[in-house]
């Protein structure tokens, strides 16, 4: 997930870059474009939201197996207001989520491959993406992975040649924080990549204490305008939100309702550019077991719309349904 961060180039100066690159590149791949154009069919009417299981925790580096029943209520709660789901790994009984969100009417899935040099949870993503072809509409690999330094740029584009060997048919991404992106170096990455998906944050943001909502979600509108200067595929931001605790740090529910409202506002979504929601559960553990840098980071333990019980935020209370309540279709 996002680790805590305060980033050092401001949007203006990203902006102040215009002509980094000569043109936006990217590349049209006839194996993948069908699964493609229905992707981008469901960035336009869907609504995806980040989705790591609740039962699926980490302790000291050790993960814990997710539960299916466990996943399938987790999925029950949050269908009400999502279609689609974004995972982060494919190991540990994630990489049944896919086969659980087709049995509940889900309309997109995108797996997350969290570990590129496994081959074993390589092989979980693929043999999901198999089974559910009509719902996997795309693999990312990673999650700022090079922003971390866990992998260079080539080695990434080796990844995502090597799965488009065994997996074709499947648009592949990765993620990094929008401004990675406008390094020289990663042209070459975009030029690989089906889709382009990145996170944008405006908490890591000096100015974003201060700021109203309408000033934090143009920030996410103006992100997602300069990455079209870069790359000329559909964008997708999968990660952007606010966290709702700990409240001395200006982190509450309101202010997350808030962000979440003016953003539907001012970011329609279209085939081309699109938001996901950030995140589907609280995860206490994430404070003490989620980050690279030393240390404990209250915050990264409650970016959910709902509790770690499954409790909705005050988020979700002005946001339009997709679908009924699972007790409301059953009657």
């Amino acid at each position: 997930m996002t680790t805590l961060r305060s980033l050092t180039l401001f949007l203006c100066c990203l902006l102040s870059m215009g002509g980094a690159y000569a043109a936006p590149v990217c590349s049209i791949r006839p194996a993948s474009s069908a699964a493609l154009a229905e992707l981008q069919k469901f960035m336009a009417h869907g609504r995806f939201v980040t989705y790591q299981p609740t039962s699926l925790q980490v302790w000291d580096g050790h993960p814990t197996q997710a539960d299916d029943a466990s996943m399938e209520q987790d999925l029950k709660a949050l269908h009400p207001w999502f279609d689609g789901l974004i995972t982060y790994s494919a190991e540990n009984g994630a990489e049944r989520i896919p086969d659980i969100a087709a049995r509940l009417g889900y309309r997109a899935v995108i797996i997350g491959i969290w570990n590129f040099r496994n081959q074993r949870e390589i092989d979980n993503a693929i043999a999901s993406a198999r089974r559910n072809p009509n719902l996997v509409g795309g693999i990312v690999l990673g999650n700022e992975t090079v922003f971390g330094h866990r992998a260079t740029w080539n080695e990434m584009i080796a990844a995502i040649k090597n799965l488009r060997a065994r997996l074709p048919e499947v648009p592949i991404t990765v993620t990094e924080p929008f401004h990675v992106f406008t390094q020289a170096e990663a042209q070459p990455l975009l030029r690989e990549i089906d889709l382009l998906t990145v996170n944008a944050h405006p908490v890591f943001q000096p100015w974003f204490r201060d700021a109203p909502a309408y000033n934090a979600a143009d920030f996410v509108v103006q992100v997602a305008r300069e990455m079209a200067t870069l790359y000329c595929g559909p964008i997708l931001v999968k990660e952007t939100g606010v966290p709702t605790e700990p409240a001395e740090k200006g982190y509450t529910v309101e202010r997350q309702r808030a962000f979440y409202h003016a953003l539907r506002e001012q970011f329609p979504q279209t085939a081309t550019q699109a938001f996901a929601y950030f995140d589907a559960f609280d995860a206490p553990w994430r404070a003490y077991d989620a980050n690279p840098v030393p240390g404990t980071f209250a915050e990264e333990a409650h970016w959910g719309l709902f509790t770690a019980k499954r409790q909705p935020k005050p988020a979700l209370q002005d946001m339009p349904r997709r679908h009924p309540p699972a007790q409301e279709k059953a009657k």
